[in-house]
């Protein structure tokens, strides 16, 4: 475990080291805290009295409206300066209870220069973060703490009854109880010895809870923000590729596929206007055929590229066409509906259905395959299954890797059953975003 969040939810934690790390993480706060907690009590005494003021109902006095505004100033002030320190200790304490590593959110300052170090830290999110917590650390953890501690006084008394009262003239006094037999002292021995788990997790809970707060503020998010942006910028990527991708299919689509079409047609009109026996005739008829030909291919090639009909009609017209083209019987599942998801979640899905029925066409041995589409407006979901050999490995080069990550840019996952034997089902979840 490298925390003791996970930690707490183990049926090993009480015969861990975790609770006894939560136990040093206590005692090491209350050092560091104290002298600290101090000093901020002092400058929380014109918000105290005058909470009090309002609670009893009379109008604070002007000159605690003076005073905390003088605290607040000396917070402002003064705050960083304690608070950087701090944080750099708290950062290195956090190891007894969180071994990840916490990095510091502060900008590096070059030179040994006092005012650019004050000018570049004051300027910072990080340090205000700090400030914050220096403030949660000093006023808020002592109370919770002290709580802490007064349910630990009443466990060691409840443990101690048996010496002060069962074999000592003493009795032990909780609030209107009375323990001064030895009967009494024996059952809240007992009580105090079954209420130990119950404290030692209250204890963990709580270090946790500050471990927790610790990492929040005291953190630095450039990794999650690197996260992000490299997640931006897959997007980004992707679209592109879409992009140029239509380009391309409309490019070849309105001036190479015309042009061929044009060639065609003369090369067609040029062979009936040679005289029959003309040695031109077989090379023209030959050249008239590879045409032809180049523009099955072209045509084919747009199709594989981004088909027409998809961007024309949506996505289940283009599946359907896809089925058709498919040399096994195919069955097409899915809604006939108005309103068409995002065009990078269509031309993902049809994608997925292609490649899909690629593979079941090369490797499956399938009799018939079949294509479902689910859409509720949030999140489509395609599926393609088969009834052929199965065993896909993704690891085999089967394409499913690519689809994967096809997939996944699109802020979606792929998921692949294909037991030996039993076909393929490949399922592709979308959100519609």
């Amino acid at each position: 475990m490298s925390s003791i969040w996970p930690a707490l939810r183990t049926r090993r934690f009480l015969l861990s080291a975790w609770p006894w790390r939560s136990l040093l993480y206590v005692v090491t706060t209350v050092i560091v805290a104290t002298p600290v907690a101090l000093f901020a009590w002092i400058l929380a005494i014109p918000w105290l009295a005058t909470l009090n003021a309002l609670r009893d109902g009379r109008v604070p006095d002007a000159r605690n409206y003076l005073l905390m505004a003088v605290s607040l100033v000396i917070i402002a002030m003064t705050g960083p300066l304690v608070a950087v320190p701090l944080a750099a200790i708290e950062r290195r304490r956090l190891a007894l209870v969180d071994t990840r590593e916490v990095r510091t959110a502060h900008r590096p300052v070059r030179g040994g220069d006092p005012i650019a170090w004050i000018r570049t830290r004051y300027a910072e999110a990080a340090t205000w973060l700090e400030v914050l917590y220096g403030l949660l650390f000093t006023l808020v953890v002592p109370v919770v703490y002290g709580f802490l501690f007064l349910l630990a006084g009443i466990e060691l008394a409840l443990l101690s009854a048996p010496l002060l009262a069962g074999f000592g003239s003493s009795a032990v006094q909780l609030a209107n109880i009375t323990i001064d037999t030895p009967g009494e002292s024996a059952i809240a021995a007992l009580t105090a010895l079954a209420l130990i788990p119950p404290l030692v997790y209250l204890f963990s809970g709580v270090t946790a809870a500050q471990a927790a707060a610790a990492r929040a503020l005291l953190g630095s998010d450039r990794a999650a923000g690197a996260l992000r942006e490299v997640a931006r910028s897959r997007a980004r990527l992707v679209d592109a590729f879409e992009a140029e991708r239509r380009r391309i299919q409309r490019d070849l689509h309105d001036g190479a596929q015309h042009q061929l079409t044009s060639l065609t047609l003369q090369l067609g009109m040029a062979r009936l206007d040679l005289p029959a026996g003309s040695p031109a005739a077989e090379p023209l008829n030959r050249a008239h055929e590879q045409a032809k030909d180049l523009m099955v291919m072209l045509r084919d090639l747009v199709h594989g590229i981004r088909p027409q009909v998809l961007g024309d009609l949506g996505l289940m017209p283009a599946i359907r066409e896809l089925a058709d083209r498919t040399p096994l019987p195919v069955m097409v599942i899915g809604p006939d509906v108005v309103t068409r998801p995002p065009e990078h979640v269509e031309t993902t899905a049809w994608f997925v259905a292609s490649e899909a029925l690629g593979n079941v066409t090369k490797h499956a041995a399938a009799r018939h395959a079949e294509v479902r589409v689910i859409w509720d407006g949030e999140n489509l979901v395609l599926e393609v299954r088969d009834d052929g050999a199965g065993g896909a490995d993704p690891a085999a080069g089967s394409g499913l890797t690519g689809l994967a990550d096809r997939v996944a840019a699109a802020g979606g996952r792929l998921l692949l059953a294909s037991p030996a034997g039993s076909g393929t089902l490949v399922r592709v979840e979308l959100p519609c975003r």
